[in-house]
C-alpha cells in the first residue's frame, strides 16, 4: 500500500503558519505606514513652521529695505549634521532673494496664498522632503519660500526595526505554540495507529481509547464497527464451513459405501438396487450442496450475492407457483397462488428471493401428508408486501418453531428428506432485503409461514 501523498501535520502547519506570515507582513507594512505618516506630519510640521519665519524676515527686503537675509536665515533653520536643509525664496514673478540649491517646484501648478504644499522630489542632495508656502507680507509682493530637507534614513530604519523585531518575535512564538499544539493534538491518532498496528490478523477485538476527543473516538468508533462486522463474518464462514463438512460428511460415506457395495454384487437385479441407493445418496448430496451454495450466498454479510433490480413479487409468485405444480400434483398435492395485486415491485435480488418461494413451497410439499393443500397468498399494506405460505399438514409444535430457523434443524428426522437448511435459507434470504419471518398455526390445523419484505428500503 503506498504512502499518502500529503502528511496532515505538514497540512496543518502549512494552513495555520502561512496566515500568520501573510499578518505578519501586512501588520508590518501597516504599522511602518503609520509611524512613517505620523514621521512625516512631524518633520512637515517643522519645515512649515521654519518657512513662515523666513517669510516674515524676508518680508522687509521684499519691499526695498535693508537687511542680510543670507545671514539671517540660516539662524532660523534648526540645522541638523545628518540632514542637508536646503531652501529657496523668491517674490513673484520669480526674481530670486536668497537660497542654497534650486528646488524642484511643487507638483500642484497653481497654489493658493497661505495654504502649504508639501511634497517629495529628488534634488541634487538626494530624496528631500519639501513645502511650498506663498505668503503675502505688509500687502507687498508674494514671497515664494521652499524649504526642503533630506530624508533621515537612520530614522526610518529606526522605524522599520521598530515596527518589524516585535512582530517577529511574536510570530516566531506563535509557530511554536502552534506547532506544540497540533504535536499534542495528533497524539490520540499516533496511539491509534500503534493500537491498530501492533495487533495481529486474528485479534478483533474492539479497539479502546482514554482521554482521546470526539474526532478521534468517532474513527476509533468506526473501526469497532468494521472489527465487529469482519468478526462476524468469520465466525459465519467457520460456522458454514463447519456445517457444511459435519454434513457432508455422513452422504459421502454413504456414497462410497453403497459404490463399494455395488461393486461386490454380481447379481444384475441386486447390482441395479444398489446403483438406485447410490443414485438417491448422490442426489441428496447435490441438493445439500446446491442448498449449503444459496445459504451462503443469501447470507446479509455475503458479497457474492447479485446486485439488486426492479423484481415484480406478484409475477415471481404465480411463475413459481405453476412451476412447482407437476412436482405437487405428483406428491399427491392441491397447489394454488391467491393474490388480487397485478403487480408488486420491490428492489431485490431475483435469484435470492426466487429459492424462497422455492423453499417454502418445497418444504410444504415436503412435510405435510400426502392429499393435503398449499396455497400461496401475496397481500399488502401500507409499507410491507406479505407473502403468505399455507398448508393443512400437522403443523409444528409452538417450543418448536423458533428453532426450526436453525441451520440442520428438522422437526421430525423420519419425516421427508430434506437437509434442514431451507428455512434458515428462507430467513436469511428475507432479512437481507430488510424483512422478516414467521411462523403461524392455521384452523383447524397446519402452518402459515409468514413472510413481510418492505416495498422500500
Amino acid at each position: 500500500m503506498s504512502q499518502g501523498k500529503f502528511s496532515l501535520k505538514r497540512q496543518l502547519l502549512l494552513w495555520l503558519l502561512f496566515p500568520q506570515l501573510v499578518l505578519w507582513l501586512a501588520g508590518a507594512f501597516l504599522s511602518y505606514q503609520v509611524a512613517t505618516h505620523y514621521a512625516n506630519a512631524v518633520i512637515d510640521n517643522s519645515l512649515l513652521q521654519t518657512a513662515r519665519a523666513v517669510a516674515r524676515q524676508a518680508g522687509p527686503q521684499g519691499h526695498g529695505q535693508a537687511g542680510d537675509l543670507a545671514r539671517i536665515i540660516p539662524l532660523l533653520i534648526d540645522d541638523n549634521p545628518d540632514d542637508a536643509l536646503v531652501y529657496s525664496v523668491w517674490t513673484e514673478p520669480g526674481k530670486p532673494i536668497a537660497g542654497n540649491a534650486a528646488l524642484p517646484p511643487p507638483p500642484d501648478s497653481v497654489q493658493t496664498a497661505g495654504q502649504p504644499s508639501f511634497y517629495t522630489a529628488d534634488g541634487t542632495h538626494g530624496s528631500l522632503r519639501l513645502v511650498s508656502l506663498i505668503e503675502q507680507i505688509n500687502n507687498g509682493p508674494q514671497l515664494h519660500v521652499q524649504i526642503g530637507r533630506t530624508f533621515n534614513s537612520q530614522l526610518y530604519r529606526e522605524i522599520l526595526v521598530a515596527t518589524a523585531l516585535p512582530l517577529g518575535v511574536l510570530i516566531i512564538a506563535m509557530s511554536v505554540l502552534v506547532w506544540w499544539g497540533i504535536e499534542r493534538g495528533l497524539l490520540p491518532l499516533t496511539r491509534l495507529q500503534r493500537l491498530v498496528g501492533n495487533r495481529s490478523a486474528q485479534d478483533l477485538a474492539p479497539l479502546e481509547l482514554v482521554d482521546a476527543p470526539q474526532e478521534v473516538h468517532a474513527i476509533s468508533n468506526a473501526l469497532n464497527q468494521l472489527l465487529s462486522t469482519t468478526n462476524e463474518s468469520i465466525s459465519r464462514q467457520r460456522r458454514f464451513i463447519a456445517d457444511a463438512a459435519h454434513q457432508l460428511r455422513t452422504p459421502l460415506a454413504g456414497l462410497k459405501s453403497q459404490t463399494e457395495l455395488a461393486l461386490r454384487e454380481t447379481s444384475p437385479d441386486t447390482l441395479r438396487d444398489r446403483l438406485n441407493m447410490v443414485h438417491a445418496s448422490a442426489t441428496r448430496s447435490i441438493h445439500l450442496v446446491n442448498q449449503l451454495l444459496t445459504l451462503a450466498r443469501s447470507e446479509p454479510g455475503s458479497t457474492n450475492g447479485m446486485p439488486t433490480v426492479r423484481v415484480d413479487l406478484a409475477k415471481l409468485m404465480r411463475e413459481l407457483t405453476a412451476e412447482c405444480v407437476p412436482r405437487s400434483l405428483a406428491a399427491g398435492m392441491d397447489l394454488g397462488c391467491d393474490t388480487s395485486l397485478s403487480s408488486a415491485v420491490i428492489d431485490g435480488n431475483p435469484a435470492l428471493l426466487r429459492e424462497l418461494f422455492i423453499n417454502l413451497i418445497e418444504n410444504a410439499i415436503k412435510y405435510i401428508p400426502r392429499g393435503g393443500s398449499i396455497t400461496a397468498r401475496l397481500e399488502e399494506d401500507d409499507k410491507n408486501y406479505i407473502v403468505d405460505v399455507e398448508d393443512d399438514g400437522n403443523g409444528i409444535p409452538d417450543e418448536q418453531k423458533p428453532r426450526v430457523f436453525e441451520r440442520f434443524f428438522r422437526v421430525n428426522q423420519n419425516e421427508g428428506n430434506g437437509c434442514g437448511l431451507g428455512m434458515a435459507i428462507v430467513k436469511e434470504i428475507a432479512e437481507r432485503h430488510g424483512g422478516s419471518v414467521e411462523l403461524r398455526d392455521a384452523q383447524p390445523h397446519g402452518l402459515i409461514v409468514h413472510v413481510v419484505l418492505p416495498k422500500s428500503r
